[in-house]
């Protein structure tokens, strides 16, 4: 298996973070929420690191991909309670890169992988940074929009099928309402996603979260 190319390490605002440290990539990601960039760069510095010890584990290149990416989601909620300098005047500090090898092992172990036919992710098409971001936003967005663009994106859904399940909770909804909803969801949910990694990822489809 190849270590995958990602061509948001070449797009301008992730290049202009290659001078920072590592450390400096984590405060700045833990002081910025609002920004995207910080992740990804520190996501463009260490994906080859993580994809390689993935890739030796995983039985199948689909799994690797999306263990991998279930990796950095875990890495990304992780990363903002990182102290790097905890102990570091009794010289035991903790490098990023061990803390993301630690994390690595740790999915590798702890997660349970589907089999290759019941995976719905594509590494090529939704990278992880932008994955977690996207989930970030899915969760701010009202319940029942949340719950219709997941039904339409995730499970595929047609309109009318949406529909039919919401009048079986109880909801009056008609197809074109929900055609209604749809869009509304996407525009909001486009909005809550960091105005940079909007600009990274111009042009990539945006995708959601496959089941788990």
């Amino acid at each position: 298996m190849q270590i995958p190319h990602f061509p948001e390490a070449n797009h301008p605002l992730v290049k202009s973070l290659f001078h920072h440290s590592d450390n400096e990539l984590v405060s700045l990601f833990q002081s910025n929420p609002d920004a995207g960039k910080y992740f990804t760069a520190i996501f463009c510095r260490y994906s080859p690191i993580v994809y390689t010890l993935i890739q030796h584990s995983a039985r199948s290149p689909v799994q690797a991909d999306y263990l991998f990416a279930l990796t950095w989601k875990h890495i990304y909620y992780e990363l903002g309670g990182l102290n790097l300098n905890q102990n570091q005047s009794a010289g035991e500090g903790i490098t990023l890169q061990n803390w993301l090898i630690n994390m690595t092992a740790y999915c590798i172990n702890e997660m349970e992988v589907p089999p290759t036919e019941q995976i719905n992710y594509s590494l090529k098409s939704t990278s992880p940074p932008l994955w977690c971001y996207i989930e970030q936003a899915l969760n701010q967005l009202p319940p029942m929009l949340r719950l219709i663009v997941l039904m339409a994106q995730t499970f595929h859904w047609s309109e009318t099928r949406i529909a039919a399940y919401l009048q079986a909770e109880g909801e009056a909804i008609a197809p074109n309402e929900v055609a209604i909803f749809l869009q509304e969801g996407y525009r909001m949910l486009e909005d809550k996603l960091p105005a940079d990694l909007r600009s990274i990822y111009l042009g990539e489809q945006l995708a959601l979260p496959p089941s788990q």
